[in-house]
């Protein structure tokens, strides 16, 4: 093993006595006075050495110990052995559920080595902190490391919350009743709260939630006063952006109902986080570089005794010089390794050890595996006020698996484990199991009158309950909401008047927002640019939600629509972090569940910087049961003129026509708009769905229609027509367009009309997905139905007959392609498909030839291929249309 310095070598002391003085003066300090006095008297003295130029940069981190001494370290208030045997045994139980699973199966996966890392972290907080919602209390909210989810099964076995065959079940749950793999509240949505399965963004939305509670405070929507926040994720989910991308919103706002526990096994899936440096130290600088308070945990008990005869500081020395891939090394040996390859490098840390056996050095834990070195931090976390604090404790990966895993390069993929490390675990541990018991890889439950699972339950039982659990709907539903006609009647009733469906949805959000009763129930969100969709009238109206209020006057106060930051702001204003803002959605749309209070949240974006740029986060979303609207402005690839490749979306239909629970809209009037989110709010508030709309809106101007009578059904269901032309003509095409497209469309009907004598019916298609879904269930019912039972699909019923069918949109092809196949004639599809441009509306319809020149085109090109059109006609069209078919496709790169 090779190790080097991790830091430079510091400066050779020069005066050593002058040295000695100032470390006697602290330590006189820290004993007569206090620890705070003193840490404030460095803190002064370091300020000033900024200030005189003698340096220029704060202390990045601390040495490598554990941030608490031993001195103040509190009193274990549990029964420690007792506490360790029930560790234990869920650790053993949750390497059998896995290890079964895969001798069962072979193909299913699972986890053993993070939960191992992890399990005293774990009882420490289920123990003594993590506490559960009551009828007087909201309880705390945890999100869970998602690898160590076998070990949340296990512990809830123990509860009596699951039973044998449901852990003997892990990841089987086709067919019947199984446990998902992870966290996933949709497949358990009795049990877990909160997805975090996929790396990154359980940390991003711990921050929010916390917030989030603040919110709710600050707007007396909910009393979260006292409670908590905590998250336990490992050093290698760190490096997502997603995981720190919060950290300064949490130190800026001082949240200090949150604490995060970053389980440092320094170990990710291949090999370690940081081979060649140390991640824990890498981890403190960044969060006290984003003004947190940092806790580390990195020795456990054991080592009290050698810090404390190490008076010449040679340990944290030999710390410094040694690298996170030599740790691992180090964790994977014995002793007598760890004594050769670590002590014995250095003649005064070899002397520390020499009283002690192989064994006893083997026995050294670390920080991570020692309850009492753990509770001492989640407590001083818990009592910290004004900032978030992390919790850095290292552990070894796979801990108790010996030479099967332990600190192994393979550990994360350890799924199963032979007869001889099996029966190592158990002798590890000192669990009563036989070697049959053993070999059957059986759970071991001590039984309900046991001295262990009585304590287990009584210590659930004054944290007020078990944990995860989740509540389905919140006790009291929110407030009636006014009539469409009060909130909407500009846009049900335009009459010709000019507006963008932008324009039109902020104004729907403005009036729902002045109603009394409902409106403070709404949550409005922006990623910035407020200002770009017209909802700069809100700053005013209901304020920017800031924790200390404003501390300043904004540079427009004058003006009607000023900047107005308020302590109870409604408007949620991020700045420039969609998933920051999608993580505040997800917040607010799910408070009926996790703070049993029913809101409305509506996050308005840049459409494109939603689905492509934050999916993953939308999926976790859809995961966790969000409830609320997702507004994309400036909607389509050729609406957003002049902004080019990078801004405009083509494709955020098809990524949400993936997520079974959004309903998806593109509706091209207000009215149809005002339709969609009366019945979103409908479904979503009055009948519980679970589920979210996601519609698109424009910022293009135009003449806003009147709703005809008796199309609110149809706009639901995607599809409705609009209008036919010349009525009694047999040569007819049927045109569908949606969004802005849809006005091409409607020009392209009276192209055909006027210049070629063409019969057209145009039809408004608000949703290809709710049709293409609509259709494929039907398709299935009636696969399995008898002949007398078919079932008519309302495609089938709006489309009926063999009539040309032309669709045109401002997205792929792909998007009116899902509803082709249900479709008995052929459908020519004209689409976005290719990158963007930067170009005004009508040259970049053109350049994608979706302008109603080219629907024109294409519905006389389907009237020809029936021989219904002469070669003649078809040509002079193409001349008197401008159709230059030379030119490449714009998906041609």
């Amino acid at each position: 093993m090779t190790t080097r310095p991790y830091q430079p070598a510091s400066t050779a002391d020069i005066d050593p006595q002058e040295t000695a003085e100032w470390i006697e003066s602290i330590e006189s300090l820290t004993k007569n006075a206090s620890p705070a006095r003193a840490n404030f008297v460095l803190n002064r003295v370091l300020d000033h050495a900024r200030l005189i130029g003698a340096t220029t940069s704060g202390l990045p981190y601390s040495a490598y110990r554990n941030t608490i001494p031993v001195a103040q370290q509190p009193a274990y208030p549990g029964d420690l052995a007792l506490e360790e045997r029930i560790t234990s045994i869920i650790r053993w139980n949750a390497l059998a559920m896995v290890v079964r699973a895969n001798r069962a199966y072979g193909e299913l996966g699972g986890h053993i080595a993070s939960y191992a890392s992890a399990a005293e972290i774990f009882e420490v907080g289920f123990n003594h902190f993590f506490r559960a919602q009551t009828e007087d209390f909201g309880g705390d909210l945890v999100y869970f490391q998602p690898h160590s989810a076998p070990g949340i099964y296990a512990r809830a076995f123990l509860e009596g919350r699951l039973s044998e065959a449901d852990i003997s079940n892990y990841r089987q749950e086709v067919p019947g009743k199984g446990l998902c793999s992870y966290p996933h509240p949709w497949l358990m949505k009795d049990f877990w709260q909160v997805p975090t399965g996929s790396m990154g963004i359980g940390p991003l939305s711990a921050v929010y939630q916390a917030r989030f509670m603040r919110y709710l405070q600050a707007r007396e929507l909910a009393d979260t006063e006292e409670r908590h926040v905590w998250g336990v994720f490992g050093d290698g989910e760190m490096d997502e952006p997603e995981s720190i991308a919060g950290l300064t919103l949490a130190a800026r706002e001082n949240l200090d109902n949150l604490t995060f526990i970053v389980n440092c096994n320094l170990q990710r899936l291949d090999g370690p986080v940081r081979g060649n440096g140390q991640i824990i130290q890498e981890l403190e600088s960044l969060f006290i570089g984003a003004g947190w308070n940092v806790i580390k945990v990195l020795w456990g008990s054991e080592w009290d005794s050698l810090f404390a005869a190490d008076t010449n500081h040679v340990l944290l020395r030999r710390f410094a010089e040694t690298v996170d891939g030599a740790y691992q090394d180090l964790g994977s040996k014995a002793g007598d390794y760890n004594r050769a390859k670590f002590f014995d490098l250095d003649p005064e840390s070899a002397a520390l050890v020499r009283h002690m056996s192989d064994d006893d050095i083997h026995k050294l834990k670390r920080g991570g595996h020692d309850l009492k070195k753990l509770h001492a931090a989640f407590a001083a976390a818990k009592a910290h006020k004004g900032r978030p604090t992390v919790i850095l404790t290292k552990t070894k990966k796979g801990y108790g698996m010996g030479g099967a895993g332990e600190s192994r390069m393979t550990a994360h993929q350890a799924k199963k484990l032979d007869i001889d490390a099996l029966k190592a675990f158990r002798d590890h541990f000192d669990l009563p199991l036989s070697d049959k018991a053993v070999e059957g890889l059986e759970f071991f439950n001590p039984g309900e009158d046991s001295e262990e699972i009585r304590y287990l339950k009584e210590r659930r039982v004054s944290l007020g309950g078990y944990l995860p659990a989740r509540a389905e709907n919140a006790t009291t539903s929110a407030p009636a909401r006014p009539e469409p006609a009060k909130y909407a009647g500009f846009a049900l009733e335009a009459n010709g008047k000019e507006m963008s469906t932008t324009m039109a949805a902020v104004r729907i959000l403005g009036n729902l927002l002045k109603d009394k009763a409902f409106g403070p129930r709404i949550v409005p969100i922006v990623a910035d640019e407020a200002r770009t969709f017209g909802m700069d009238n809100l700053f005013r109206q209901i304020g920017i939600y800031a924790p200390q209020g404003q501390l300043y006057d904004p540079e427009d106060k004058g003006s009607m629509m000023y900047y107005k930051e308020a302590a109870n702001g409604q408007l949620l204003e991020e700045g420039i972090t969609e998933a920051g803002a999608l993580s505040s959605w997800t917040a607010a749309g799910t408070a009926y569940s996790v703070h049993n209070t029913e809101l409305l949240p509506v996050y308005i974006y840049y459409s494109m910087f939603g689905f492509q740029r934050v999916g993953d986060l939308i999926w976790a979303a859809a995961d966790q049961r969000t409830r609320g609207f997702l507004l994309g402005a400036t909607a389509g690839r050729t609406t957003l003129s002049g902004e080019g490749l990078q801004h405009q979306d083509g494709s955020s239909h098809m990524v949400a026509a993936t997520i079974p629970n959004c309903r998806a809209y593109d509706p091209a009037f207000a009215y149809e708009l005002a339709v969609i989110m009366d019945h979103g709010m409908t479904r979503m508030l009055d009948e519980k769905r679970d589920e979210f709309f996601y519609l698109t809106v424009m910022n293009e101007n135009y003449a806003q229609p009147t709703m005809p009578e008796g199309v609110e059904q149809d706009i639901i269901r995607g599809l409705y027509k609009l209008r036919s032309t010349l009525p009694e003509a047999d040569q007819r095409v049927r045109l569908i367009g949606s969004g802005t497209i849809l006005l091409e469309v409607i020009a392209a009907a009276e192209i055909l009309e006027t210049q070629f004598g063409i019969a057209s019916d145009v039809f408004s298609a608000t949703s290809y997905t709710e049709l293409a879904r609509d259709a494929m269930e039907a398709e299935r019912k009636n696969r399995f139905a008898k002949p007398s039972d078919r079932r008519t699909s309302h495609l089938e019923a709006t489309l009926p007959g063999d009539r040309p069918v032309v669709a045109a949109s401002d997205y792929v092809r792909n998007f009116p392609a899902q509803i082709a196949p249900y479709l008995p004639v052929s459908m020519t599809i004209l689409g976005t498909d290719g990158f963007g441009r930067s170009a005004n509306r009508k040259s970049l319809r053109r350049f994608f030839e979706v302008d109603r020149q080219h629907i024109a085109f294409a519905a006389i090109k389907s009237l020809a291929e029936r021989g219904e059109v002469s070669d003649e006609v078809l040509s002079k069209a193409m001349t008197d249309l401008g159709i230059e078919p030379g030119a490449d496709a714009p998906w041609q790169l």
